[in-house]
């Protein structure tokens, strides 16, 4: 089965940055999509930021300007640079991959366990 494990997170201070990543592994062959997602307490999960496999991206309105995600094709690891974070990024991020495994030409959406991002001074 495919797994995606999610690291980086932690508790930083406003205005801190933080670089989360996500590696894929398992049974892959390839992969479409990769992005990231956040929920709070109390909030719907939400789209952060998603990336394509020729590189094009999309962010929310919400973190343009301050994160970037990029992939490492090579490595089936995608990563989010969350720079001038503030108290309303805390939340638990989840890392999502759209990928096709050895086994089946079906595309399927698969999930990491989240990691807790704390912004907090």
């Amino acid at each position: 089965q495919v797994q995606l494990v999610e690291s980086g997170g932690g508790l930083v201070q406003p205005g801190g940055s933080l670089r989360v990543s996500c590696a894929a592994s398992g049974s892959i062959f390839s992969i479409s999509i990769m992005g990231w997602y956040r929920q709070a307490p109390g909030k719907q999960r939400e789209l952060v930021a998603a990336i394509v496999s020729d590189g094009n991206t999309n962010y929310s309105e919400a973190v343009k300007g301050r994160f970037t995600i990029s992939r490492d094709n090579a490595k089936n690891t995608v990563y989010l640079q969350m720079n001038s974070l503030k108290p309303e990024d805390t939340a638990v991020y989840y890392c999502n991959a759209v990928l096709s495994t050895s086994g089946s030409s079906r595309y399927r959406s698969y999930w990491g366990q989240g990691t807790q991002v704390t912004v907090s001074s």
